[in-house]
């Protein structure tokens, strides 16, 4: 079993995995335009070895892959299993980010990455605030962004992704792409659009917001989580908009949970 080498251990994850998907790990770099890719039978979440490589110097744009993970890592400390070729479970870690930028990157990359993956999946990718993609009622994917400082420097992030490719039929709050899609077909369309999206300065654009709301699950709908009442959008700083009792609300933590939804 690989196991996420510890910090500063960078050739330990250089040898974990040769190939994805039958793709030599030096190949997938230059198809995918990125420096670097590790590749990974197993660990416990990508988010893990992409901090450890970063520490150790790897450079902007490096990828981190795993085919599968014991540990995947959640928003609120949440944490999965991720099974064997099921999905693209992936990291990247990049530098140089605008750090008035951070509070949006969810929101960010969920819109760059639903553009993707409309072409393979079955419906519109929409978008649940404040980080996951969702096919009709099934969650698609979810994204996790991690910052690392120096000091008052912001020293690089770590872009987590995982995006179900193929779910058992008996898995009922799940949904995977198209039948057929190939995982390396995807990472060559997601990766350069994650980039893309890491790369905008400030805050949210109109454009954005009116592409957001166009993708939006929750608008118009009643909520119990973050606050109790109706969310009505999106603010420019990545903020959920609630009218609560209390008046309207821009919410910047927390996860959504709607009214009758589990927790």
């Amino acid at each position: 079993m690989t196991v996420a080498p510890r910090a500063g251990d960078d050739r330990a994850a250089d040898r974990s995995g040769a190939a994805y998907d039958g793709v030599p790990a030096a190949e997938l770099a230059r198809r995918l335009g990125v420096p670097r890719v590790v590749a990974l039978r197993e660990t416990s979440s990508t988010l893990d070895v992409a901090h450890a490589v970063a520490e150790a110097g790897a450079p902007a744009g490096t990828l981190v892959l795993a085919d599968r993970q014991t540990s995947g890592r959640g928003r609120h400390g949440r944490s999965w299993s991720s099974a064997a070729g099921g999905g693209v479970w992936l990291t990247l870690v990049e530098r140089d980010v605008d750090p008035t930028a951070l509070p949006v990157l969810p929101v960010r990359l969920g819109l760059a990455a639903a553009r993707v993956l409309d072409a393979a999946a079955d419906d519109g990718v929409r978008l649940k605030w404040p980080n996951d993609l969702y096919v009709g009622a099934r969650k698609l994917a979810g994204i996790l962004v991690e910052a690392r400082w120096q000091a008052a420097s912001l020293a690089w992030i770590a872009v987590g992704l995982g995006v179900n490719v193929l779910v058992p039929a008996d898995v009922a709050l799940a949904v995977g792409l198209r039948a057929g899609t190939r995982r390396v077909d995807v990472l060559a369309a997601l990766v350069p659009a994650l980039r893309a999206a890491v790369a905008l300065p400030g805050q949210l654009s109109a454009a954005e917001l009116e592409e957001y709301a166009g993708r939006d699950l929750a608008a118009g709908r009643d909520c119990i989580e973050p606050v109790a009442g109706r969310v009505v959008g999106l603010r420019a700083d990545g903020a959920l908009l609630v009218d609560a009792a209390d008046g309207l609300q821009g919410v910047t933590n927390g996860s959504l949970t709607f009214v009758a939804e589990p927790a």
